[in-house]
C-alpha cells in the first residue's frame, strides 16, 4: 500500500500558490526583499525556507523589533528562475530606504547578482551553498556564505564515507559516483572531488540528471552496471524522491548513499516512503525542537501570524534553515547598531559589517533558544563562512536524527588551499585588488 503523505506536504503545491506579499514598511525599518518561490517544481523548499524566515522577523518584530527597529520585507515569486530572481533583485533593491540585506537560496539568482550587490552595497548570504570561495571577504566584501560551503561539505562527505570504509586510506580503489543535478549548483563540488581523487586514490564517476530529474532510469541502470562503494546525491527538488525510490528499484542499498543537505529534507524522504529508510544526508542543522520553535509556535502562530499553510512544518528541515537565515540576519543588525547606533535603521553596508563579525557562539546560541541547532559562528574579513562545519542525518522512516553526535569538518588545509586560489583567480579576473573593506 502506498505511504499515505502528510497533510502539510500533500497540500504544498495548493499552499505554494498563496500570496504573502509583506508587512507595511517605512524607510525607518530595516528592509528585507524575499526572493521566494512558491510555485514551480522546488516550491516546496521555498515555502518551508521563506515561511521560516518570515515565522522569525514576526517572532522579532512581536517583541518590539531589532532594539525597537522593526523588520519590513516584500516577497517576489522567482519560480526559482534567475532571470526572474535578477529582475525581482533590481526591482526591490532600493524599496523602502534600501535593502538590508539579500537571501536568494537559489546558486543561479546568487551568480546573478554576485557583482552587483558590490557595487549596491547590499550583503547577500548564500546559507549552504553559492560560491565557496566568497569565504574570503577581502575578495568578496558583500557575500557571505555562512555557517558551511559546498566545498565544506563536500570535502565533510569525503570523511564520512572514508570513516565508513575504515579510514581515509581505504578509499583508494574504490569507486565513488556524484549523481548530480545538471546545473551549476550540481557541479559546485567538482573541484572538491576531483582533488580527493587524486589525493586518496578513489574512481570518480559522475553522473548527470537533467532538471527537474523526475526520470532517471537511465542513470541508475548505469549505477547497477558500475557497482559502486558509494554514491553521492547532489539533487535538489523532485530529483531526489525519483532518485531514493529508483534506487531502491535497481537494488542500490540506501546506505551506501550520502545526499547533499538540499537532499535531505521532509519533502525529500516522505514521498519515498520506505526506500528512504536508512538513507543519510549532510545537515548544517541539527534535527530536533528547539526553545525558539516553541516560541514561534506560541507567539507567532498563537497570533494567527504563522507563514507556514501547516503548523505541523515548524521545525521542518527547510523551515528551520530559513529560522536560522533570519537569525542570522538579525544578530548581524544588532552587531552593526553596537557599533553605528543601537536603535537606528542599519544601512546595507553598516549591515555587512554586522556580518563580517559575528560573534554566535554557545552562550548566545543559548540565550536565542537555538544551541546545538547550526554550529557557533564567527566571522571575519578573511572568513565569510564562520564555521565550515556540519552533521550527518539519517532517516529512520519517520524523521530526521542526527548520525553524528558532533559537528564535523573536511580537509581544512586543502580548502584553504583551493579557496585562495580560485578567489584570487577571480580578483585576477575582476582587476579587484584584495582587502578589507573599511567599516
Amino acid at each position: 500500500m502506498k505511504p499515505r503523505l502528510p497533510r502539510w506536504l500533500a497540500a504544498s503545491a495548493l499552499a505554494a500558490t498563496v500570496a504573502f506579499t509583506g508587512t507595511p514598511a517605512s524607510a525607518q525599518d530595516q528592509f528585507v526583499p524575499v526572493l521566494s518561490y512558491r510555485v514551480g517544481p522546488y516550491a516546496a523548499g521555498g515555502t518551508g525556507f521563506f515561511g521560516g524566515m518570515i515565522d522569525y522577523f514576526n517572532l522579532v518584530n512581536q517583541g518590539g523589533g531589532i532594539n525597537g527597529v522593526k523588520i519590513s520585507w516584500e516577497e517576489c515569486e522567482t519560480e526559482y528562475n534567475a532571470s526572474r530572481g535578477v529582475e525581482c533583485y533590481e526591482r526591490l533593491k532600493s524599496k523602502n530606504g534600501g535593502a538590508s540585506a539579500i537571501e536568494p537560496l537559489s546558486t543561479g539568482i546568487a551568480y546573478g547578482i554576485l557583482d552587483r550587490v558590490a557595487v549596491d552595497k547590499i550583503p547577500m548570504t548564500t546559507l549552504g551553498y553559492g560560491r565557496a570561495d566568497a569565504q574570503n571577504g577581502q575578495v568578496f566584501p558583500y557575500v557571505f556564505p555562512l555557517i558551511a560551503t559546498y566545498w565544506d561539505q563536500a570535502s565533510a562527505m569525503l570523511k564520512y564515507l572514508g570513516d565508513k570504509a575504515g579510514g581515509m586510506d581505504k578509499l583508494k580503489g574504490k569507486k565513488i559516483v556524484h549523481l548530480y543535478h545538471d546545473s551549476a549548483y550540481g557541479k559546485e563540488p567538482f573541484p572538491v572531488l576531483e582533488a580527493g581523487a587524486k589525493q586518496y586514490g578513489y574512481d570518480l564517476i559522475k553522473i548527470a540528471v537533467p532538471h527537474p530529474g523526475n526520470e532517471q532510469n537511465s542513470q541508475w541502470l548505469e549505477i547497477r552496471r558500475s557497482n559502486p562503494d558509494f554514491v553521492i546525491l547532489w539533487g535538489w527538488g523532485v530529483m531526489n524522491a525519483v532518485a531514493i525510490k529508483t534506487a531502491a528499484r535497481v537494488g542500490y542499498p540506501r546506505d551506501k548513499m550520502i545526499g547533499v543537505w538540499w537532499a535531505g529534507s521532509e519533502e525529500d524522504a516522505i514521498p519515498a516512503g520506505d526506500a528512504a529508510k536508512g538513507y543519510a544526508t549532510m545537515t548544517y542543522n541539527t534535527p530536533g525542537n528547539y526553545p525558539v520553535l516553541d516560541e514561534i509556535r506560541k507567539k507567532v502562530y498563537g497570533a494567527g501570524k504563522g507563514n507556514l499553510s501547516d503548523k505541523d512544518r515548524i521545525g521542518s528541515v527547510y523551515h528551520m534553515r530559513g529560522v536560522t537565515a533570519a537569525i542570522l540576519f538579525v544578530e548581524a543588525v544588532k552587531k552593526a547598531q553596537e557599533k553605528y547606533g543601537k536603535g537606528k535603521r542599519m544601512t546595507g553596508e553598516q549591515v555587512r559589517w554586522g556580518f563580517e563579525n559575528l560573534n554566535i557562539d554557545e552562550a548566545k546560541q543559548k540565550a536565542l533558544g537555538v544551541f546545538g541547532m547550526f554550529p557557533p559562528v564567527k566571522t571575519s574579513c578573511q572568513d565569510h563562512v564562520g564555521s565550515g562545519m556540519v552533521k550527518a542525518q539519517i532517516w529512520d522512516g519517520k524523521q530526521w536524527k542526527a548520525l553524528t553526535p558532533n559537528w564535523i569538518s573536511g580537509d581544512r588545509a586543502m580548502l584553504s588551499k583551493m579557496i585562495a586560489e580560485s578567489s584570487a583567480k577571480y580578483a585576477a579576473e575582476k582587476k579587484i585588488t584584495p582587502a578589507c573593506a573599511p567599516g
